[in-house]
């Protein structure tokens, strides 16, 4: 295997090593003395070469998963003995940024983080912040669907994406449809998003990109409980807003962070942006929706920036030194009418016997998503996703997730991938 391997990218560009991402039951699994096992990993350099090992896969059957940044969180990246693993990190330019039509250009594997600091240097943003940003790539955060800090004023990345260039199974080359929108038949580049490397392989994108606000006003607020919180964001979001930042921290979260409340308070930082008589009438239509609750002035919002990325592969893999010791998440989205009742049922059953926090982000008219963190002691497992992908970590109720769509998807994922190549722990996978 490793002999054909090097034939198509080189001696150089194959290595054999454990690999996986930082999903906490993955790390607890190695923390027991149970090392992932040596894979093959192939870095290709160059839209051939990717099309050359996906043919040369497809012909001896061995399944293939693309790597990104490696900072899943759901075990999607954990590849058994006998596959290979595709280092895309070869794929890692920024071919163009429009400043005119405002779109990017780039290499599936260019670091999510360096790509907003090249944006940001020309006064633009992609608008995608993930507290993970520094460890991503771009082809990552489409693998798993993801969502950003600043979702609710720019979408999540299935609104950035234009289109994308697309290496399939069997070497073939799919590549970016033209426009800004199309209606010659459905968006097809929509069904990577999200796919977890389970259909091809994603080798760049178009994105959309945004001129930075002039102006942003940022603030926090205490507010008696969960659900008054909530009912603020909902007034936010249903009167058009759209802020830059909208999180709601709970009392056990609020105080985890920092923010000195009184006894079941909970905390909203919110953000408006934009040219600077909007975000200022912005910030004083939230000031109206929060009537009620304590202005706690711009210190909230001050701690929340300089503490955004504050998350690391690191401090994870600390917290889970201790032998028993567990960490994870769990992100789920939910109408308003049911966070509050949600919110209270899940603190509770993932609280016993140790740590359970909640904020609530990513606000839409309709929605948002509910972000549990929880630690302790003893054993757990993590389900349900809004913007972390599926993996291993909830693989089982995916076909109760798509209800009639899995009939789709097995199509779908049959008709491209007839040979089950792709990533078998991505979405829908064989395991």
């Amino acid at each position: 295997m490793r002999t054909a391997l090097e034939k198509i990218v080189g001696p150089a560009a194959v290595d054999e090593r454990p690999v996986r991402d930082m999903w906490p039951l993955g790390i607890m699994d190695e923390r027991a003395g149970n090392a992932a096992p040596k894979v093959l990993v192939v870095r290709p350099a160059g839209r051939e070469q990717v099309a050359a090992v996906m043919r040369w896969a497809t012909e001896n059957h061995v399944a293939v998963t693309p790597m990104g940044g490696g900072s899943g969180v759901c075990g999607a990246l954990a590849p058994a003995a006998g596959e290979i693993v595709l280092d895309m990190g070869g794929f890692d330019r920024v071919l163009e940024i429009d400043e005119t039509n405002l779109t990017c250009s780039c290499e599936a594997g260019v670091n999510g983080y360096a790509l907003e600091q090249q944006l940001n240097e020309r006064a633009l943003t992609l608008g995608h912040y993930p507290s993970s940003l520094p460890g991503t790539a771009v082809g990552g955060l489409i693998a798993t669907r993801s969502s950003g800090q600043e979702s609710s004023r720019y979408g999540s990345i299935e609104d950035m994406v234009i289109s994308l260039a697309v290496v399939l199974p069997d070497g073939s080359f799919a590549a970016p449809r033209p426009g800004p929108r199309s209606a010659v038949g459905p968006a097809l580049h929509q069904l990577f998003v999200g796919a977890e490397g389970g259909l091809g392989v994603v080798i760049g994108a178009v994105l959309r990109i945004h001129r930075q606000p002039e102006s942003t006003a940022g603030r926090g607020y205490a507010f008696a409980d969960v659900r008054s919180g909530l009912e603020c964001m909902r007034s936010v979001m249903q009167a058009g807003i759209r802020p830059l930042v909208l999180r709601l921290y709970d009392a056990e979260d609020a105080a985890f962070n920092g923010y000195e409340l009184g006894p079941g308070e909970c905390a909203l930082v919110v953000a408006t942006a934009g040219i600077a008589g909007v975000a200022a009438a912005e910030a004083e239509a939230v000031k109206a929706f929060a009537e009620g609750a304590k202005d706690l002035g711009e210190e909230p919002w001050k701690r929340w920036q300089r503490h955004r990325f504050d998350l690391s592969a690191e401090r994870l893999i600390a917290f889970l030194e201790p032998a028993g010791a567990y960490l994870d998440t769990i992100e789920l989205a939910a109408p308003w009418t049911v966070l509050p009742e949600l919110h209270a049922r899940v603190k509770a059953a993932i609280g016993v016997g140790g740590l359970a926090l909640c904020h609530f982000s990513h606000a839409y008219e309709q929605g948002c998503c509910a972000y549990f963190t929880f630690g302790g002691s003893g054993d757990t497992e993590a389900t349900i996703s809004h913007h972390h992908g599926v993996g291993q970590a909830r693989a089982r109720w995916v076909a109760d997730e798509l209800g009639g769509w899995m009939r789709v998807w097995r199509a779908v994922k049959s008709g491209v991938d007839p040979d089950g190549i792709m990533n078998p722990r991505s979405v829908g996978g064989r395991s």
